[in-house]
């Protein structure tokens, strides 16, 4: 009972996990405009994605999507590529789990093959995390670079918007559902607990004395 219970909160994190690792890829708020002088009126907010810009212009607001793919900056096409392998891996690994959790009972299922497809779950639910936490994280330490750089004007600067504190979310609910498949998935049950009621058991389970009684002439009258 309690490992279904903990499979269904791994199952849940992971699920959790996968639907914020699709949302942090497709928020345009990771860097979001910042003001850092108090008398400027501030008429306009953009937002930066890795997708689209946003520009919010009073009640208007506008969104484009980047030019050309060749002009992006590395950076910004390493994240693209990490965030979108994240989300593959984060749709299978949830897949990969629901079919090997042990609260889905299938007739004539093996205990020992769901414990390792839970840990392959688990594995990848794993490593879904840590390529969440590097894109974010990433562009996390260039806009508090940027921030803190004299030489960028202040109409450029940047600041942490929410998607980056999403990812870090998503990417904690990752690690601790891969974590937790991973961690009573290694101790699987050992089969055959019943091997004592088979015929050579119970005949090496009889007393010393009878066992060891030679049989003489009158055992066969």
């Amino acid at each position: 009972m309690a490992c279904c219970a903990l499979q269904t909160v791994a199952l849940l994190l992971g699920g959790i996990g996968m639907v914020g690792t699709l949302t942090v890829t497709l928020m345009p708020q990771w860097k979001v405009s910042a003001f850092t002088e108090s008398n400027i009126i501030v008429f306009e907010t953009i937002w930066e994605g890795l997708w689209i810009v946003c520009v919010n212009h009073f009640k208007k607001h506008q969104c484009k999507f980047y030019g050309s793919l060749l002009a992006l900056p590395p950076a910004l096409e390493a994240s693209r590529g990490l965030m979108c392998t994240a989300c593959a891996l984060s749709v299978i690994a949830f897949l990969i789990a629901v079919a090997g959790t042990k609260c889905i009972r299938c007739p004539g299922s093996n205990e020992q093959m769901k414990n390792k497809i839970l840990l392959a779950a688990g594995a990848i639910f794993l490593l879904t995390g840590v390529i969440v936490l590097i894109p974010v994280s990433w562009t996390a330490k260039n806009i508090i670079e940027d921030f803190h750089n004299p030489v960028i004007q202040f109409g450029r600067k940047r600041e942490l918007g929410p998607a980056l504190y999403l990812g870090w979310i998503t990417s904690a609910c990752l690690i601790s559902g891969g974590a937790i498949f991973c961690s009573f998935c290694g101790s699987a049950e050992k089969p055959g607990g019943y091997r004592d009621s088979s015929p050579s058991s119970r005949r090496l389970n009889k007393p010393e004395h009878i066992r060891m009684m030679p049989l003489s002439v009158h055992s066969y009258v």
